[in-house]
């Protein structure tokens, strides 16, 4: 910039700092919950009845995330109905990472190439943490605990975001 002067002394003007970028946050309607399982009635719709209910505004889809918020929102089931090792879904309905997906993925949170997108990011992540085996196989390991398997999809999902996924 060209110094201007007023007076006695030469004053230069500076450019206005750049505005930081807000930090990231999840839209309202991206809103990430542990959802209730579906009644019997819901179970017993077949998909193709539910879309046409759907389509005439007699039944709501639920929005299917990505893999990011998959990972998010598998944390917030485990968070709700228990974690379990050894089952995907135990006896008093807790579940295993595996199942936390299943579930999700059955009652329409997330897509199946999305699952495995989340399922990618999570095997990395273990690769990452010097873990050579599989996501369910490394979640039933007796050394673990909720809070590690937590941290690790947590980091999962930093990684899918990161990715724009």
């Amino acid at each position: 910039m060209a110094p201007t002067t007023t007076g006695r002394f030469p004053r230069t003007t500076t450019p206005p700092a750049p505005a930081l970028a807000p930090p990231a946050v999840i839209p309202p309607a991206l809103e990430i919950w542990a959802p209730d399982p579906p009644t019997w009635g819901q179970r017993l719709i077949p998909k193709g009845v539910r879309s046409a209910m759907a389509d005439l505004g007699l039944w709501q889809e639920p929005r299917p995330l990505k893999p990011s918020f998959h990972l998010v929102q598998v944390i917030e089931v485990l968070t709700r109905y228990g974690w379990c090792q050894s089952f995907d879904f135990s006896p008093t309905g807790r579940m295993c990472i595996r199942g936390a997906q299943t579930f999700l993925e059955s009652t329409g949170h997330v897509t199946t190439i999305d699952r495995g997108k989340a399922v990618n990011y999570l095997q990395s992540q273990l690769a990452r943490q010097g873990v050579n085996m599989r996501f369910w196989e490394w979640n039933d390991l007796s050394s673990n605990t909720f809070r590690g398997v937590e941290a690790t999809i947590s980091a999962a999902s930093d990684m899918a975001r990161k990715n724009g996924d």
